[in-house]
């Protein structure tokens, strides 16, 4: 009999393992606790080489066509000088784009919307899920996908497992180009820009439009700005324009206007003119508090981790959605290339742990590098 495969969580890296067990042979099911769908929720994506074997297993290297390339790499001191330029052309892919595709080939009968997680318990027979809602669903397999805020994870490793918050987050926009005032256009368009100050790391680049353009002027600017913050200064921050606190992030259009303002003059005070006006010019900046995860294990019984679910690394790494791909690659051939699902299980995780651990290390590393917050 075909193993039942339910996937908790439905963004990419959810949607690579749908399309590769699928594919294998595999009977896949995708639940997804948003109500209206991930689409739009991305920016730009740096690619690397585990994202483009997926596009190649899949057949669908086109995608990779669909980018925006920085020409060079420049560093700005205060007085917006380029300090150091560096010729390293980088093309950044549309994530949006990367999701429409694989949702796409996730039949919409194998794609559910708006069920909420609960509780995951497995034994030596299976899994079985308890949605909000009050149903059950039972599984031989079921694999948490569903980010850093799994709710998976206590099926593996317990309640108690959760990220550890490092001291700093970050705040991001995405700009449409025409709105991109030419101070800064000039200084950072068709580059990939940093500014860092002690206690500050900026950079920004250009990414496909919304609709995945990537003519001049149809594209958008996306900035990124590392702060350090408290963990009582991030509870407070991390309170919505209705009051409510959020664990990890406020997505665009919940920062309070108040709090929106703030940031606009911290930039004006402490950023190079260019930067300073691509974050004036946002007029729906967002926050995401930085977090690391890295466990002994993500697997337990008839549960396996994925993604951001199974470890938490920091952004410095542009590793998310490569680590994700590598994880539904590796699930996927253990499960094609053991005898049964225990033997297939403890292959993946023995191959893919020291990866994960190693990976959260590295952004460790890059982040004293910064001289941010943290260990």
């Amino acid at each position: 009999m075909t193993p039942r495969i339910l996937i908790v969580g439905g963004s990419i890296g959810g949607l690579f393992a749908a399309v590769l067990l699928s594919r294998a042979g595999f009977d896949v099911t995708v639940t997804e606790r948003s109500e209206h769908g991930l689409e739009g929720r991305g920016a730009g994506l740096v690619a690397q080489h585990e994202v483009f074997a997926m596009l190649r297993e899949i057949g669908i290297e086109h995608v990779a066509d669909v980018g925006v390339t920085a020409r060079e790499r420049i560093h700005l001191d205060r007085n917006d000088a380029i300090t150091l330029r560096q010729p390293t052309p980088q093309t950044q892919l549309s994530w949006d784009l990367l999701f429409r595709t694989f949702r796409d080939l996730v039949p919409d009968a194998r794609y559910r919307l708006k069920a909420r997680v609960v509780t995951v318990h497995s034994d030596e027979a299976g899994a079985r899920v308890l949605y909000a809602d009050g149903h059950e669903e039972e599984a031989d397999l079921v694999i948490g996908a569903d980010g850093i805020g799994s709710v998976v994870r206590a099926a593996v490793s317990g309640p108690d497992a959760r990220p550890t918050y490092v001291g700093y987050a970050t705040w991001r926009g995405l700009v449409p180009e025409a709105e991109v005032p030419p101070v800064a256009a000039r200084r950072l368009f068709e580059r990939f820009a940093f500014y860092d100050a002690p206690g500050s790391h900026i950079l920004g680049y250009l990414v496909p439009g919304a609709d995945d353009s990537t003519e001049v002027g149809r594209r958008r600017y996306n900035w990124v700005w590392y702060r350090p913050y408290s963990r009582a200064e991030l509870d407070r921050v991390l309170v919505d324009s209705d009051g409510v606190r959020h664990p990890f992030s406020l997505g665009p259009g919940q920062v309070p206007r108040e709090v929106a303002d703030g940031l606009r003059a911290d930039a004006a005070a402490a950023l190079p003119a260019s930067f300073a006006t691509a974050v004036a010019a946002e007029s729906r900046p967002f926050l995401h508090a930085i977090f690391d995860y890295a466990p002994a294990h993500m697997v337990k019984g008839r549960v396996a981790l994925l993604g951001d679910a199974a470890f938490v690394a920091r952004p410095h790494t542009a590793m998310g959605v490569a680590k994700a791909a590598g994880d539904a690659f590796a699930l996927r051939d253990a499960l094609r290339g053991q005898p049964d699902l225990d033997s297939a299980l403890r292959a993946y995780e023995g191959a893919r742990v020291p990866v994960g651990q190693s990976i959260v290390a590295y952004g460790q590393r890059l982040g004293r590098q910064l001289e941010l917050a943290g260990p």
